[in-house]
């Protein structure tokens, strides 16, 4: 008798019809049983946000009319999506959840703001073995053809292995032809931050009104961070829990005169 295949839980937070989920379904179809369940919008830079006061919808759809995977397009989250597939629409633990591809990098500190990460982050808080793919190109016309080789290279290894309990893989490929990208690093998360601005506008009626803007600064050096990786052709692999408790600090809290 064959082994079942493994049950994979696909989302992201660029919206499911966004070319870069179209993208890991196609390749996640050759690994196992694949379920869908996404945004039905963009949820860019959502974070973990659920939805506690407004109804969800979760609707079954077809995207592609000779599609091997089931679908379901969600008007929360991306954390919704997991949820919402894990307690409602599942009828076992996925086996893998994998987010994305984000259009556009989740390195460094955009992890904190990604919707992307967030729905592998709330799969690997129920359990599941979870991953977030992002490609550093922001277009809806992006080339993921180089990026499908090392999708299918952490996910054979994610199925092979596991993941140890807490922690979920962010994964960021750089924007090169596939015959330029060198091969993949495991890395840290590089100390990185948004300088912030918000450009102050008025409307027609005169109430003002703004849009964030910013620029983002990397003064980490380090030669074994995700952004030093991608700036050099390669393919980033950050090991990221969700336990953020500075276990480093807690010793010198306890001198505190509490």
């Amino acid at each position: 008798m064959s082994e079942k295949k493994p049950l994979i839980l696909v989302t992201n937070d660029d919206g499911i019809t966004a070319p870069g989920i179209r993208a890991l379904i196609s390749v996640m179809n050759e690994f196992g049983e694949v379920c869908v369940v996404a945004p039905d919008s963009p949820q860019s830079a959502m974070g973990h946000a659920i939805t506690i006061n407004d109804a969800l919808y979760c609707d079954p759809i077809v995207i592609e009319t000779d599609a091997k995977q089931k679908e379901y397009s969600c008007s929360g989250t991306p954390a919704d999506c997991v949820k919402m597939a894990s307690h409602e629409i599942l009828k076992r633990k996925p086996d893998l959840c994998v987010s994305g591809v984000n259009h556009g990098s989740n390195a460094a500190i955009n992890v904190i703001y990604s919707g992307t990460m967030s729905a592998a982050v709330e799969a690997g808080i129920e359990g599941i073995p979870s991953v977030g793919f992002s490609l550093l190109d922001y277009s809806m016309n992006a080339d993921f053809e180089p990026a499908k080789k090392y999708i299918r290279i952490v996910v054979e290894n994610i199925l092979k292995n596991g993941l140890q309990k807490g922690v979920v893989l962010n994964v960021n490929i750089p924007k090169l032809p596939a015959e330029e990208i060198k091969g993949i690093k495991i890395c840290r998360q590089a100390n990185a931050h948004w300088e912030e601005e918000f450009d102050k506008r008025s409307n027609p009626m005169g109430r003002e009104y703004y849009w964030l803007t910013g620029k983002f600064v990397n003064e980490d050096k380090g030669e074994d961070t995700d952004e030093w990786a991608l700036h050099n052709g390669y393919v980033s692999i950050v090991p990221t829990q969700f336990d953020l408790t500075a276990h480093h600090y807690m010793q010198e809290l306890n001198q505190w005169d509490f």
